[in-house]
């Protein structure tokens, strides 16, 4: 029994073997009834932040445990060499548990880099909307990359793109869809706010920003010995900001970036 639960659209599953029945009956919102047992009636909304053991705990538990043990293994190796007993192993859980929720691994890397991808857009999006202005929101993003890039196999999306091209093309679409729109709304708060050069393309420059996060994870000269990802990311994202900001910008950037950062690059 499995449905695909972070699609946001309406979808509905029954199996018969496990006599549980999975609706998603709105956008985020779904409802677990075992039919079976008719008082285990479980609901929720399972994109609200931080509330992913808030509703259905005998069916999320275990998917909680899978996606969160799938998502380490796949950044710290890779997706080619990561097998199922792998997942269940990391995951603490038998592999005919794994595969009461997932056929085999396709199945695993597709919902996986769905729901991190998820997690990671939800955190972002508060970021933007909790941040004062325009420049703090995108350092304080540039910071969770920070710590994601930290621990990021440099060829994992590499390895995702050749062996699970539909996946990486749900990936890439959704990154166009959302993130771009969400780096454009960015560019124009801080064009607004007199942090941004005013004469900028935002459409134009959120593509772009998007396309120079992609690029780093190919091989290429960047990475290396010398240079590692994150260092590779931060310098990219300050070389990004540094192109559209405003003198009045750069001043603000400095004392936000030494609030943040730890360790300060320079370009």
């Amino acid at each position: 029994m499995y449905a695909k639960i972070l699609n946001l659209i309406s979808v509905r599953k029954c199996s018969e073997a496990e006599n549980t029945h999975i609706e998603v009956t709105k956008p985020g919102f779904i409802c677990f009834c075992n039919t079976g047992y008719r008082n285990k009636i479980y609901s929720g909304n399972y994109f609200h932040n931080k509330c992913f053991h808030s509703f259905a705990p005998e069916i999320m538990e275990p998917l909680d445990k899978i996606l969160g043990a799938a998502i380490e293994l796949f950044r710290q190796y890779g997706f080619k060499t990561i097998t199922m007993d792998d997942i269940a192993r990391r995951a603490g859980i038998s592999k005919k548990t794994l595969y009461l929720h997932f056929a085999n691994k396709n199945e695993v890397v597709s919902e996986t880099i769905s729901w991190y991808k998820t997690k990671i857009s939800e955190n972002c999006c508060t970021i933007m909307e909790q941040s004062e202005n325009a420049v703090e929101a995108m350092v304080r993003v540039m910071e969770v990359f920070d710590s994601i890039n930290k621990q990021m196999n440099p060829l994992a999306l590499l390895e995702l793109e050749r062996f699970f091209p539909e996946v990486f093309k749900e990936f890439r679409d959704s990154m166009v869809e959302k993130d771009v729109q969400n780096i454009k709304a960015n560019i124009e708060r801080g064009m607004n706010e007199g942090y941004y050069r005013p004469e900028i393309d935002a459409e134009f420059m959120a593509r772009y920003r998007m396309e120079l996060s992609l690029l780093m994870y190919h091989p290429t000269l960047l990475i290396n010995d010398r240079f590692n990802l994150q260092f590779v990311g931060r310098e990219i994202s300050e070389h990004f900001l540094y192109g559209i900001m405003t003198p009045k910008g750069e001043k603000l950037y400095q004392k936000y970036k030494e609030q943040y950062f730890k360790q300060v690059s320079k370009i």
